[in-house]
Parts: C-alpha cells; structure tokens; sequence
C-alpha cells in the first residue's frame, strides 16, 4: 500500500499552488496557476510536456488533482466559474512537502470510507490518470474519446459547426491535400463596422501539436489573414505555446481538447444537458465527523 501510495505525485504540488496563488493576488486561472507554479520552480519543458496515457497533460492534471485536495480541505473556494481562489484559511496556510503528505492520506482515507467499493489503492490508482472531474461524472472524457474516434475531414467538419455557433459567418472548410495547413476559414464580425477572416486548422490528436507545426500554420497564413486558430483533441507543448504568442509574429489562438470540451458545453453542440451534483466532502466531515 505504502508503495502505491507514494504514486501519487500531484501530492508535490500542494504548497507551490498555495504559493502560486498568493503570487496572483489569492485567484487566477487554472493555466495561470499552472504556468506560475512553472515559472517559481523553473520546471523544464520534459515536465511540462509529460502526458498521460489518455493524451492529457500529465502536469496541468497533477496541478487539477493539487487543487481538488486544496479544496475539500478548504483551502481553496469550490468555484463553479473557471476561477481558482484562496480561501481566508487558504491565505494563512503554507505546506511543507510531509503536511502535504498527511493532508493527502487524510483525504484518501476519508474517500475510501465514504466510497465502500473503492480501496485507498483503486482510488489514488485512479486519480494517476483520470481529471478531478472525471471520477464521478465521465461525460468529458466519453466526448473527448467520441473526437478522436472521428475520421480527419469529419472532425474538421465539426469545428466548422463548432465556430459557427460561437458566431463565426461563412464558415468553409477547405480540406484537400493542397490547403497548404489551412483546414479551412470563417468571418468573424466584431461590430456592424469591423470584421475579419480567421483561418483555422483541425488536429484529431492523442499525443501534442509541436512548436514546429504551430510555426509551419503561421507561415501558411501570411498573406491570408491576421488571425488564426488551432484546434485539437490533444494538447500543445510548451514551446507550442510560446509560439504561438510570440512577439512581433501574428498571433495564434490554441484550442486543446479541454477547452474544445468546453466550447461544445457552452453551446451544447452534439451534447444533452443534465444536473449531476457533487459530494462536499468538506462540509460533511468537520460537521459530522465523516469516516469515524
């Protein structure tokens, strides 16, 4: 047990999101949080370009899985709005690598109580790969596999449908051999008085789109257009990331599987909504002494 155990590494993260967010005035977004707890530790690209066997960034989810302690400790707010923020208890709070430790087993423990089918073991083995949001409710990742199980050209098909409902105008996908990395463009109007072409590319991706290939997108665009947008079923690296805001070099918008999930939510494309609603496992345990 002890060995399995020591398997969970987002344990590491605790104290560095803590201080992460103190560093962005108590709150800020998940990749905000990410990328500070990144710039404070000085992390190499090979961590933060690690994914999981599901094609996740194995960094952004330790840093998720961080948080998802953080919160049932309450440490951090159970915010419903995309937004991470220390709680007044968060703000007082710093933890050492063996508080991190215990607060870990304490809650591992308290899950294991509450979940009778699930043995300490079955739940730290399952939080090694799959996102907080995930354990309870597998509808993310049941689109995200839906994504990725369809052919190139249906896929780009369907960021065609995707930007249209995100108020896109003359949608086309342009397909072929011969696009020259341009999967296809839209009209996106901005006012009655401005409007602008944005070219798009579709990657179905399980692995990362490189810096290489958001530099070979951008060279497609010269000449074409001053906007762009890459959308996968995947992740970027780090260095794709840069890329794609480098100064002086027209920007690229990068839209990886977790967004792409998101966006399909807000508009509800090819999805049903339903209410499922969570446990406060916070609320119930210093209340009535949940596992004792």
């Amino acid at each position: 047990m002890a060995k399995k155990k020591s398997q969970a590494e987002f344990v590491k993260w605790f104290g560095p999101l803590l201080d992460a967010l103190r560093d962005l005035g108590d709150s800020g977004k998940p990749k905000e949080v990410s990328s500070k707890i990144a710039e404070n530790l000085n992390l190499d690209d090979n961590t933060l370009d690690e994914t999981l066997t599901s094609g996740t960034n194995k960094f952004h989810n330790q840093v998720a899985w961080a948080r998802q302690y953080l919160v049932w400790e309450g440490l951090l707010d159970s915010s419903k709005y995309g937004t991470w923020k220390l709680t007044e208890k968060g703000k007082r709070t710093t933890l050492t690598p063996e508080e991190s430790r215990e607060l870990f087993l304490k809650w591992v423990e308290i899950h294991a109580k509450a979940r009778k089918e699930k043995s300490e073991k079955a739940i730290i083995e399952e939080q090694a790969e799959a996102k907080p949001s995930e354990i309870d409710a597998d509808s993310n990742s049941d689109l995200l596999s839906v994504l990725q199980s369809l052919s190139p050209s249906g896929f780009e098909r369907l960021c065609r449908e995707l930007l249209r409902e995100h108020g896109f105008e003359n949608v086309v996908v342009t397909g072929g051999s011969h696009d020259g990395g341009i999967d296809g463009f839209g009209i996106l109007e901005m006012n009655p008085f401005v409007s602008f072409k944005v070219l798009f590319q579709a990657k179905r991706y399980k692995g990362s789109v490189s810096r290489a290939q958001v530099g070979d997108f951008r060279n497609a665009m010269i000449g074409r257009a001053e906007k762009g947008i890459i959308l996968t079923t995947g992740t970027f690296t780090n260095e794709a990331i840069k890329e794609a805001n480098r100064d002086g070099a027209p920007q690229i918008e990068l839209v990886d599987g977790e967004k792409l999930i998101k966006m399909f939510e807000r508009v509800e494309l090819g999805l049903k909504p339903k209410t499922v609603f969570e446990v406060d496992y916070n609320y119930f345990n210093p209340n009535y002494a949940l596992g004792n």
